[in-house]
């Protein structure tokens, strides 16, 4: 079987995290993704947290696999010549510049429209245009401006971020959304369109339910949430999903600052815990024999299975647990996924090879097609497919040499 996105051609002009996440998953679905970067500078994480000198950085390698590296200086007249023809030989462009950049450079959505009617543009930015916000948007303060920031954390301390990447890359991942049916549309049509996703939008998108609980502060305090506190606003619900199923991270053997499994106490589920621990006797006592009531001593109630927790690895209390259909998960540390043999005997952590840094670990695609295996490659080097992919648009290598010697690529 072919690749899903076989024929599709990406100019990929975005940097950092937000854009190459998306263009990355584009790449892993059979898209040839050409990233364009500055000569001898590239993306500014080719050069961020490194952890080998002179090296490509794992912030680069891991979010730019599969893809060709161009390096063009869209400032110069012959590398805006040259940008144009790739523009109109494309399928789709995808940039995450600040806002007028591209712009100001003469590259506006009308000239490329123009050139290439079939083209979908697709541009990522911290604020949506209407929203009247001029700011740089980092993944933070998306989170901050998102919402979810204000509802993560405990509620005696401060607003606290999430390591998930939720404002970059979970924006990547609605910005492929929207390249994906632009595509489709054009198969009805014929025409490209506009894609824009901002940062803000796609935290607060994520954040649905939360803003559902808003509005049920109408009716009244939050019951779900700890303390059922009365609040102007969602609070901040530390390890509570606050969507009516009570869990809590417990600690368990042998004690170690990521040993804990986080267990939901559902209310078919009471009665085979109590039995497991050894509690049989809480399970007709009516301070716990009912949801209502065990939702108003949750802390006693998680106290009293940690006391058994304790006792057992995170792994073991996951198995006893769901013997019995009670819902848990062991808290898995970053050295826990990256030493599961699991994840890589299934394909989804990877060893990727690479001729300057040496193998180094990335993760494959979430997202499975039945049809479309696509392995990952390695990220390109700086400029690596430059001449390749000038001399298919119609560039001599004569004119090649001499654009690199006026320092156009």
């Amino acid at each position: 079987m072919g690749k899903a996105l076989e024929g599709v051609r990406v100019l990929d002009m975005t940097h950092v995290q937000s854009g190459p996440s998306a263009t990355q998953l584009l790449a892993w679905m059979g898209a040839d993704v050409i990233k364009i970067e500055m000569p001898r500078r590239g993306d500014i994480t080719r050069s961020q947290l490194r952890d080998k000198s002179n090296v490509d950085s794992l912030y680069f390698t891991m979010l730019n696999a599969n893809k060709r590296s161009v390096t063009v200086n869209i400032k110069s007249p012959q590398g805006h010549e040259a940008l144009m023809r790739l523009i109109a030989s494309s399928d789709v462009m995808v940039e995450n510049f600040g806002a007028g950049v591209l712009d100001r450079q003469g590259i506006t959505w009308e000239r490329i429209s123009a050139l290439n009617p079939r083209l979908i543009y697709a541009s990522i930015k911290g604020f949506a245009d209407e929203s009247g916000v001029e700011a740089k948007a980092y993944e933070t303060i998306a989170q901050a401006m998102g919402g979810a920031m204000s509802t993560t954390g405990w509620r005696s301390g401060p607003p606290t971020a999430t390591s998930a990447q939720v404002g970059d890359t979970g924006t990547g991942i609605h910005c492929v959304a929207g390249i994906l049916a632009a595509l489709y549309q054009r198969t009805l049509t014929g025409r490209g369109q506009r894609v824009e996703v901002a940062m803000q939008d796609c935290v607060m998108n994520l954040l649905r339910v939360k803003l559902r609980d808003q509005q049920r502060l109408a009716s009244g305090p939050l019951t779900e949430y700890p303390g059922a506190p009365e609040t102007e606003s969602v609070p901040r619900a530390g390890n509570a999903s606050g969507g009516g199923q009570p869990g809590a991270a417990l600690r368990c053997a042998p004690g170690g600052e990521n040993d804990y499994c986080y267990v939901i106490i559902q209310p078919q589920g009471w009665a085979p815990l109590m039995r497991l621990i050894g509690r049989r006797d809480l399970i007709e006592d009516q301070r716990f024999a009912t949801h209502e009531a065990r939702a108003q001593r949750l802390d006693t109630c998680f106290s009293l299975i940690e006391g058994w927790t304790r006792n057992r690895t995170k792994f073991e209390v996951m198995k006893a647990l769901n013997a019995i259909d009670v819902p848990c998960g062991p808290v898995l540390s970053t050295k826990d996924i990256m030493e599961d043999r699991s994840l890589y005997e299934r394909g989804f952590l990877v060893e990727v090879p690479h001729p300057e840094r040496g193998s180094y670990v990335t993760v494959a695609s979430p997202i499975r097609l039945s049809d479309s295996a696509v392995p990952v490659e390695r990220a390109p080097l700086l400029g690596e497919h430059t001449d390749e992919v000038l001399s298919a648009i119609g560039y001599a290598a004569d004119d090649i040499a001499n654009m690199r010697a006026t320092g156009s690529i």
